[in-house]
């Protein structure tokens, strides 16, 4: 085969693979872009913005009375972070009323001296045991959990009002407890924001996480919640009523997270759905209007909103392998787990929104090598080395140019989409290292893809099961608090009005019992706490 011939194959094929990126390309955009139009239309059309969440004053919640809550924190291999992670929970909440429940695995020594440390420093700690060697998953660590729960509430003669869930590198809210407390009056599932604690501009990898969130947590989130009526769970800084996780127990003869997934959280607020129950995504900034309080121009914007922080992988090979997880649970499992029949319109079009990374994590380094293969075969006819193909990489179709052109500016759009919500958070300089690290966040999710589909085929073929696999977390260091102040992270909601909300006060056209105002929660009959009998339940063990 000649030269030209060769050079010509090589050429038709480059073209058949770019007209197929180009439309593969385009339906994502056009999804991305389809959120983008919702989130902003929703918003402009309000008189004062979208979603319309009130401010919470910090003195209305500290004057709130408590009622018992309890927190869960699964834990494998945590001994380097779980002593700070609780330490600083229990220093710095502002509540009483509570219990940390922390669940550890018999053959992890390291993670049960550290927790049995702080136990014996702060009387609300408890350990509990797994019972069965790990790792096995998540959800089976937070059943275990689960069941302590009912039993402590047992002996206690006293049951909680909601059970929060968290992980061990967690850096919570002063007033998280307080703000969940008052939410379980109007659902059953409440979720706030997760913020990833910032980085330097040239952490690219651990910055990726830190745009991914602002964006997906400020925006898909709220339009979520709009189209679907329901959410799901992030994993952490999730609370659910007592009410919710029994429905789930009794649903699932004991298993209220489902140990056959590695993405429980994902599900569990479409299985609350499904049961009638209500769940919330809220956005919400914490005033501080008491007596002394400062001036709300001279509070930062990272220290009003409620949001759980935390620190994400800074390397490529602890990010794709940790998003590898999220993927082989969210777009490979979730087809058998959750099918998309008899479900809303609204639900199938998120899901598969969800799911499509499975497939568009590959496009973007492949596109990439396309337009490198582009710029030499540009430079090697311009220096006359070969002869020019006909019509160039998409021959002479007008059609196909086109489609580059409205490609190129959904790209522009997205750029700037991500360079806002960023920048609303850490400021303008983070903002424009936001658009460079979406190349960054391109091959790491392309490499969690392929990971993701490794280990799924590997389960399916070979049937291995799937094992919680160790993420490495690290955990600020933080100063001694100063009078308990609030800990948090940014406002989300730029432009609302405070709102001096107090108990028994409530906006023009709200229900004034209570200072969150919020829609009354629907509840299923048997998910009635004060109608429940005692529970003495027998956990089903995790083969």
């Amino acid at each position: 085969m000649s030269l030209p011939d060769f050079l010509a194959q090589i050429a038709g094929a480059m073209e058949a693979l770019t007209a197929v990126l180009l439309v593969v390309i385009l339906a994502s955009s056009l999804d991305d872009a389809f959120l983008d139009v919702n989130y902003w239309v929703r918003r402009l059309r309000r008189p004062r913005g979208w979603p319309v969440r009130p401010h919470a004053s910090a003195q209305a919640l500290r004057a709130l009375p408590e009622v018992p809550m309890a927190i869960m924190v699964p834990a494998w291999h945590e001994s380097d972070v779980i002593a700070a992670m609780l330490d600083n929970l229990i220093r710095r909440q502002e509540y009483d009323d509570y219990v940390v429940f922390v669940g550890t695995y018999p053959n992890d020594p390291q993670t049960i001296a550290e927790v049995e440390r702080m136990a014996a420093l702060h009387p609300r700690v408890r350990r509990v045991d797994v019972g069965h060697p790990g790792p096995t998953c998540k959800a089976d660590c937070l059943n275990a959990i689960v069941e302590e729960i009912f039993r402590h509430e047992r002996v206690a003669k006293r049951k909680f009002h909601g059970i929060v869930m968290h992980d061990s590198e967690d850096v919570l809210h002063s007033l998280e407890l307080r703000y969940f407390s008052a939410a379980l009056a109007h659902f059953d599932m409440v979720q706030i924001p997760v913020v990833a604690l910032e980085r330097g501009v040239h952490a690219l990898v651990a910055g990726t996480y830190m745009d991914e969130f602002a964006e997906s947590h400020a925006k898909e989130m709220l339009v979520r919640e709009a189209m679907c009526g329901s959410i799901p769970s992030a994993g952490v800084g999730t609370c659910f009523s007592r009410a919710a996780i029994r429905a789930l127990w009794d649903r699932s003869e004991g298993e209220p997270y489902r140990t056959d997934s590695l993405t429980e959280d994902y599900e569990i607020g479409m299985r609350l759905a499904e049961l009638g129950l209500r769940s919330s995504f809220e956005v919400v900034d914490i005033v501080e209007d008491g007596p002394g309080a400062p001036s709300q121009a001279l509070v930062p914007e990272t220290e009003r909103l409620l949001s759980v922080r935390e620190f994400f992988p800074a390397s490529f090979r602890a990010a794709y392998r940790q998003k590898a997880r999220w993927i082989l649970g969210i777009g490979l499992q979730s087809w058998e787990q959750m099918p998309m029949r008899g479900r809303s319109a609204g639900d199938i079009y998120m899901m598969l929104h969800d799911r499509k990374g499975v497939v568009t994590a590959f496009v973007p380094p492949v596109a990439y090598l396309i337009l490198l293969y582009a710029m030499l075969l540009e430079g090697a006819t311009a220096a006359d080395l070969i002869p020019a193909p006909s019509g160039g990489l998409l021959g002479a179709s007008a059609a196909w140019m086109a489609l580059v052109y409205v490609n190129g500016s959904l790209l522009a759009v997205r750029c700037v989409q991500r360079a806002y919500f960023t920048t609303s958070i850490y400021g303008w300089k983070q903002g424009i290292a936001a658009i460079p690290r979406m190349v960054v966040g391109n091959f790491v999710n392309c490499m969690a893809a392929a990971r993701a589909w490794r280990l799924y085929l590997v389960h399916r073929l070979a049937r291995r099961p799937l094992a919680w696999e160790k993420t490495a977390h690290q955990f600020p260091d933080l100063p001694e608090p100063e009078g308990m102040p609030a800990f948090a992270a940014v406002p989300l909601s730029a432009g609302r009005p405070a709102l001096a909300l107090v108990p028994g006060s409530a906006p023009p056209g709200r229900p004034a019992s209570h200072p969150l105002p919020h829609m009354p929660r629907r509840r299923v009959p048997h998910a009635s706490a004060a109608a429940e009998p005692d529970l003495g339940p027998q956990r089903i063990p995790h083969p």
